[in-house]
């Protein structure tokens, strides 16, 4: 269940109000005449099951309240009421499959920001999991899929590509390209550094890595691994029911293989290198495409959903879990904001 916040212009409250009250998976519904200052209108405070989200959103955005109001919305974690329960049995599907597609475009959005935090974290995963290869231990490479952040741009991006929104898929293909690229420059580095200091040599990468040396040898099975990633990741951003880790830790497809790069250069092993950077791209590609077709399931999915609502009366005006039976078309801004 989402708690909503609504700052409403005194012209819109009552159509926003109404449109709350008319949603069946809405309760503890509540309006404050003048109570908002900045910006300045009514409040108004609700409670809406996942299930409904969604389609209360978009209504509240038809409105444009986001324009001259607000919009905000928290999780609750605990709600003890009758009303909340009925509000959740009338609701179609299950709340821990339920997708809200402005909580998704809002989590994803700001991680497409290049910031130094980012950098510097696929920066010490990469250089940590260019040890673990040296060294073909596979616990390094459970600490480097750990550390690496490249799932927050990889999950945008399939939001933004689903959204056709050019601006976040433009910051997420830029947070991909130049963390990567400045992690094995570093990696590379560190390499040679820790090569001249005697705790390495090349004699490491050219022995056989049992455990490690799928890496560089691409395969059927990279696809496989890739898309399996790619579905765990989304479902783990998407439903509340997953654990938060299981999007961070499909990194294990990608900063060994970029780390396996580096140390390779380094080392002038052209062969490997070359193999771990097809590697790096199957596994980016295939988590992409399994990503964006896992939220195209999802979209599909939720909209058969909401049409048994059209034929009981029970939604605002009737859609297929929109108001007015509009179907969801995805704006260029959403994910922006």
């Amino acid at each position: 269940m989402l708690h909503l916040r609504v700052i409403a212009p005194p012209d819109q409250s009552s159509a926003v109000a109404d449109l709350l009250a008319a949603d069946p998976g809405v309760t503890h519904l509540a309006v404050l005449p003048g109570a908002a200052r900045r910006p300045q209108g009514d409040l108004i405070l609700c409670d809406v099951v996942r299930e409904s989200a969604d389609t209360v959103l978009h209504g509240l955005r038809q409105l444009g309240v986001e324009e001259r109001g607000a919009i905000s919305a928290d999780d609750v974690e605990l709600a003890i009421s009758r009303a909340a329960d009925r509000a959740a049995a009338r609701a179609p599907g299950s709340g821990a499959d339920a997708v809200v597609w402005d909580e998704i475009a809002a989590k994803t959005g700001e991680q497409t920001e290049l910031s130094a935090t980012y950098l510097v974290l696929i920066t010490v995963a990469t250089m940590l999991a260019g040890v673990g290869v040296l060294l073909d231990q596979p616990i390094l490479i459970v600490g480097a899929m750990v550390v690496g952040p490249e799932f927050g741009p990889l999950a945008a991006l399939c939001v933004a590509l689903l959204r056709r929104n050019l601006p976040v898929i433009g910051r997420s293909v830029q947070a991909l390209v130049v963390g990567f690229l400045a992690a094995m420059v570093v990696t590379v580095l560190s390499t040679w550094a820790l090569d001249a200091a005697g705790l390495v040599e090349r004699a490491m990468l050219e022995t056989e890595r049992p455990l490690t040396d799928f890496i560089w040898r691409p395969d059927a099975l990279s696809w496989v691994v890739g898309l399996l990633a790619g579905v765990a990741g989304m479902l783990s951003l998407t439903s509340k029911k997953s654990g938060s880790l299981v999007g961070v830790l499909i990194s294990v497809t990608t900063v060994p293989a970029a780390a396996n790069v580096a140390v390779a250069l380094a080392y002038g092993v052209w062969h490997e290198a070359s193999g771990s950077a097809l590697q790096l791209v199957i596994n980016l590609c295939a988590i992409v495409l399994a990503g964006l077709a896992t939220l195209l399931v999802q979209q599909s999915w939720w909209g058969r959903l909401g049409r048994p609502r059209k034929a009981r009366g029970a939604g605002p005006s009737g859609g297929p879990g929109r108001p007015g039976g509009a179907r969801w078309e995805p704006r260029a801004g959403d994910a922006a904001r």
